[in-house]
């Protein structure tokens, strides 16, 4: 699917459609031509709207993980806490605030970027503006959700041919067995929210969005055309640097159960930055954000019962 252009001048950037293909852009001196004063208004208040619901949805998210967390992390916790004086609760709860201030930033600055590459919540846009959903969104919120499955299941033989013989990871996963911290099943149902909706989010609205916009720039200032708003090659660039830093956030959880060597290090970025190289793609191709949502839904959800590593 052709990338869309960089014109919004003919629709607002939340138009409950699909991007918009094949389009030139525009002089900027002509983008407002003929637009009424209260169409802005309208595109502004519908930005700020969306914005509100992403947060809030992201930080459901934040809360829904926070069991699977305290049971991961009791110890490090409770030796945190001696450390600061603090009791567990009130770490749980500085922590929540400094998530909740990241995400805005992730929401808005995201937002803002995907506005000016032609991406939208079409899904979220039209709830808010009581239309009916886009054309064809319960069988993509279905394959979005199979592929997340098929995806994890994939991934999950990947480990366990590939990475489990290794002593290292055999290590990390008999400490994961036997621990006595280890998550429960509905902990770690709660959790996958976080994943399917905080983390993505973070990276694919937030970084994904930002980088894309500034590896355009960049090829910009070199020549390149600007007929598109989100080139093939600018779209991969900043997916695969989104993917590979997507694996490594996953580090911390794994050090958590073993000291981290390169083995454990390549792991976590080929097999969730094999799955974060899949729900960029996902953004890109349909209706971002709430689709990817599902297909991280699907993924978590397969290997809920395990700690995330």
């Amino acid at each position: 699917m052709k990338a869309p252009p960089a014109n919004h001048a003919g629709k607002g950037f939340y138009d409950g459609g699909d991007m918009i293909p094949g389009s030139r852009i525009t002089p900027s001196k002509s983008r407002n031509v003929g637009r009424r004063p209260d169409a802005t208004s309208e595109n502004q208040g519908a930005f700020w709207k969306t914005a509100v619901v992403l947060w809030i949805s992201a930080l459901c998210g934040v809360f829904l993980v926070l069991p699977y967390v305290a049971t991961l992390e009791n110890k490090a916790l409770a030796a945190a806490a001696a450390r600061t004086h603090l009791k567990v609760g009130e770490l749980l709860t500085i922590s929540v605030v400094q998530t909740a201030i990241l995400l805005a930033i992730a929401v808005i600055l995201g937002q803002w970027a995907a506005r000016k590459l032609g991406l939208g919540t079409p899904l979220i846009a039209a709830f808010l503006a009581r239309r009916s959903a886009p054309e064809r969104s319960f069988s993509m919120l279905v394959v979005a959700l199979a592929l997340g499955i098929a995806t994890a299941l994939a991934l999950m033989m990947l480990d366990h041919w590939i990475f489990t013989p290794i002593p290292a990871v055999a290590e990390l996963i008999h400490n994961v067995e036997g621990g006595s911290a280890r998550p429960s099943a509905w902990q770690g149902l709660l959790a996958s929210f976080y994943g399917a909706v905080t983390e993505e989010i973070l990276m694919r609205l937030g970084l994904l969005s930002l980088l894309a916009l500034a590896f355009r720039t960049l090829a910009r200032m070199c020549g390149a055309s600007r007929e598109l708003a989100l080139p093939t090659a600018v779209f991969w660039a900043a997916n695969i640097v989104t993917a590979v830093l997507f694996g490594l956030g996953h580090l911390p959880a794994t050090a958590a159960l073993a000291p981290l060597s390169v083995v454990l290090v390549v792991r976590a970025v080929v097999l969730n930055g094999t799955a974060g190289l899949v729900f960029g793609a996902k953004m890109r191709g349909h209706r971002p954000i709430l689709l990817l949502s599902r297909a991280h839904t699907g993924s978590a959800r397969a290997v809920a019962k395990q700690p995330e590593t």
